[in-house]
C-alpha cells in the first residue's frame, strides 16, 4: 500500500469503485490491525447499519487481491486482516489471547527466509509467524493449551 491513507484515493488507484461498503471496511482495518472479519463487519455496521456478512467478505477479499489489504492466517484462528501491505513484516501471535503484533522483517543472515530447495519456485516472499506468550498473558499465570494443528496429523 501507499502512503496514501484516504480510503477514495487508495481504492481509485487501485482500480476499485468507490463505496460506503469499502470505504467503511478499509477504515475499520486501519483502526483495528488484525481484525477478523467479524470484528470488521461489526465495526462496518456500526458506521453504516445494515451490512450483510458477505458483503464485508466479498470487500475483504477485493481489498486483498488489489494489495490495499493483507490477509494473515495464524493457525488455530480465524483469518485477519491488516492495511500495512508490501513491505515483509512478520507477526507474534500470543497463544493465550490471541494477540497479534507486527514485527518488521527479521535483520541479519535469516536462513529460514531461504528455502533449502525451491523445487521449481521463484520465492518473492517469506511469512514468518512467531509465537508466544503475551505481557499481560504472563502476568494472569494461566496458561491454554497449545493449539492442536489437524495438517500434522495428515503428513
Amino acid at each position: 500500500m501507499g502512503t496514501d491513507t484516504d480510503p477514495r484515493a487508495q481504492l481509485r488507484a487501485a482500480g476499485l469503485r468507490v463505496t460506503a461498503p469499502r470505504i467503511a471496511v478499509l477504515g475499520a482495518v486501519a483502526a483495528n490491525p488484525h481484525s477478523d472479519a467479524d470484528t470488521v463487519t461489526a465495526e462496518v455496521r456500526a458506521q453504516l447499519g445494515s451490512v450483510s456478512t458477505q458483503a464485508v467478505y466479498d470487500v475483504l477479499k477485493a481489498c486483498v487481491n488489489a494489495g490495499l489489504l493483507r490477509r494473515i492466517e495464524p493457525a488455530g484462528s480465524p483469518a485477519r486482516f491488516e492495511a500495512r501491505t508490501g513491505d515483509n513484516h512478520h507477526h507474534l501471535v500470543c497463544r493465550d489471547c490471541g494477540r497479534v503484533v507486527d514485527v518488521d522483517c527479521v535483520v541479519g543472515h535469516a536462513p529460514c527466509l531461504e528455502p533449502s530447495q525451491s523445487h521449481g519456485f521463484e520465492v518473492d516472499e517469506a511469512e514468518v509467524v512467531f509465537w508466544g506468550r503475551c505481557e499481560q498473558c504472563r502476568a494472569t499465570g494461566e496458561q491454554k493449551p497449545p493449539p492442536h494443528d489437524h495438517q500434522l496429523d495428515h503428513q
